[in-house]
């Protein structure tokens, strides 16, 4: 059976972390930022994890990458 791609898409999106885990970055960040708080703001600049119940599938689709 071949190996499995990557998923570049998805590649994009999350960056491995020492242990193991994968970092995401936040929705709604685009654009219209007059329309949020300063304290939402702020919270939506930092990266986030991925949750544990996403973890498998995400992982699966990125399973080739360093």
């Amino acid at each position: 059976m071949p190996k499995m791609k990557t998923h570049r898409a998805s590649a994009k999106r999350f960056k491995r972390t020492a242990n193991g885990g994968l970092k995401r970055h936040h929705a709604f960040t685009g654009h219209r930022f007059h329309g949020k708080t300063k304290k939402q703001r702020r919270h939506l600049r930092k990266a986030a994890m991925v949750s544990a119940s996403d973890m498998k599938r995400i992982k699966q689709m990125v399973s080739q990458m360093r």
